[in-house]
């Protein structure tokens, strides 16, 4: 015989040739012959020595004990005291009762929508992270979920949680922003031959993502070719000339054409513009010439006609002094005034004759 303590907070199992005979509380209790005894910590989780099935039919033990069966494509969330402590995967789990207050969450993850009451907060604990996947989804965002392939549902802003399993999740995300597209490097013929290299700009938003991604591909890639070939469209219906005058109509003529395959593209053109037309360096050269002829001819222009006007006004001065004696000499006087500004001495030589002649030309006759 044997005698045994079983403290508080423990407990015992009986063991005879390997064979589980029973459990024993806190207590003192006396063993027969040959029997063994196990001791358990009750705030530890129970590891069972032999075969659990048949250590459960002992009523009391099995009512000791949290049995936690995890079954594939699950996991059990276990909580102790209110705490997420464990992840636990396919298998079966013991826990003695009374010392922790146990709390198991059973999930399964053969499917990707979350439906169990898990907190977003627990979804986000690290001892999740291997098991859920997390979408965002920006408030400038529109987005589309395929599940293995196949178009499920649109997606609003925010953030999403799925199971983390053997099915495939994608999320088509389309910007939904203005957003800006260069079109750059046009190499263009206009209807007289003459080879531009164009450079504009266009701004457009999608406005449909489910025809912007379930019913093209590379819709971007769309737009741009339908703006480059309504752009060569517009350039090659006029010459060099006719086009740097119709250049104001480029834009409006460009937004008309691409509306139709930008509404069939999913996406809305909100502007376009030329930033700049590029000349060949022999047609610049040309353009060069001709303004510079243009401009000598209009100087030429301002020249003959300030001439006109300065002949016209000499003919009005004449015609004046003409009828005027007074204004003839006054005018006498000022050229006078201008030569003598020219002169530092005068020296005059002969006799009262001469000064008679000078008071004649600065004195005008009275009648």
């Amino acid at each position: 015989m044997k005698r045994i303590k079983v403290n508080a907070y423990q407990a015992a199992l009986v063991f005879k040739d390997g064979v589980y005979q029973r459990m024993l509380k806190e207590g003192k209790y006396w063993l027969r012959f040959g029997e063994k005894v196990l001791l358990y910590e009750l705030y530890k989780p129970f590891h069972a020595p032999a075969e659990l099935n048949i250590m459960l039919q002992d009523a009391t033990l099995a009512a000791a004990l949290h049995v936690v069966i995890v079954k594939d494509n699950e996991i059990a969330l276990q909580y102790e005291n209110g705490l997420l402590k464990a992840v636990l995967t396919a298998g079966r789990y013991t826990f003695w009762k009374g010392m922790i207050d146990y709390e198991f969450i059973m999930a399964d993850t053969g499917k990707i929508e979350i439906t169990e009451n898990i907190s977003r907060a627990t979804l986000q604990n690290r001892l999740l992270a291997p098991y859920v996947r997390t979408y965002t989804v920006e408030s400038y965002e529109k987005a589309l979920l395929f599940v293995e392939g196949k178009y499920v549902q649109p997606l609003s802003s925010g953030v999403f949680y799925w199971w983390k399993n053997g099915i495939t999740i994608v999320v088509g995300k389309a910007d939904t922003r203005l957003l800006q597209m260069e079109v750059n490097g046009q190499e263009i013929l206009t209807k007289d031959k003459a080879a531009l290299r164009i450079n504009a700009w266009a701004q457009y938003k999608v406005a449909d993502i489910e025809k912007a991604l379930l019913e093209n591909k590379d819709y971007d890639k769309q737009l741009y070719i339908a703006l480059q070939l309504a752009l060569r469209e517009y350039v090659g219906n006029f010459s060099f000339d006719e086009l740097l005058e119709k250049k104001d109509t480029i834009a409006p003529f460009i937004l008309e054409a691409a509306k139709a395959t930008a509404t069939k593209l999913g996406v809305e053109v909100e502007g376009f513009g030329i930033r700049d037309i590029v000349l060949p360096g022999d047609v610049k050269e040309i353009m060069n010439k001709v303004l510079v002829a243009e401009k000598n001819a209009q100087a030429n222009t301002i020249m003959r006609r300030e001439e006109t006007a300065s002949t016209r006004s000499l003919l009005n001065t004449a015609k004046l002094m003409e009828e005027n004696a007074m204004l003839w000499k006054l005018k006498e006087m000022e050229y006078v005034e201008k030569i003598a500004e020219k002169i530092g001495e005068i020296t005059v030589n002969g006799n009262g004759a001469l000064l008679d002649q000078l008071k004649q030309i600065f004195t005008a006759k009275t009648s």
